[in-house]
C-alpha cells in the first residue's frame, strides 16, 4: 500500500494475481469515449467489482491499483512483501 494522493486505498500490484481479473470497464464501454476507458478489478471467484488500475503508479510496476476500502480486510501485523511480477502486463493505449 501507499499514498496515491486520491484519497483511495492504493497498491503497485495485488498480493496474487490468481484471485484477481482484469478487463475493460463495460460500463465505461457503453457510456465514454474510448480514450476515458478503466481497467476495472474484478474478484476472480465472485466477480465482484474491487476498483480500477491505472497506468500512473510508483515503481517498480508503475501501477495504480486503487481498490474500494469495502472489499478489503486489514489485519494487523506485518504486510506481505510485494511481488512486482503480480502486477498486471496490461497497458491501454490512449490512440486505441
Amino acid at each position: 500500500k501507499y499514498n496515491s494522493g486520491t484519497g483511495w486505498p492504493s497498491f503497485w500490484a495485488p498480493v496474487s494475481s490468481e484471485t484477481v481479473l482484469e478487463r475493460t470497464d463495460p460500463n465505461d464501454m457503453e457510456s465514454l469515449p474510448q480514450i476515458f476507458w478503466r481497467t476495472e478489478v474484478l474478484d476472480r471467484a465472485s466477480m465482484t467489482h474491487l476498483g480500477h488500475v491505472f497506468n500512473d503508479g510508483p515503481e517498480p510496476t508503475g501501477k495504480r491499483y486503487c481498490i474500494n476500502a469495502a472489499a478489503l480486510k486489514f489485519v494487523p501485523g506485518e504486510a506481505p512483501a510485494g511481488d512486482p511480477k503480480q502486477a498486471s502486463k496490461r497497458t491501454l493505449s490512449l490512440f486505441g
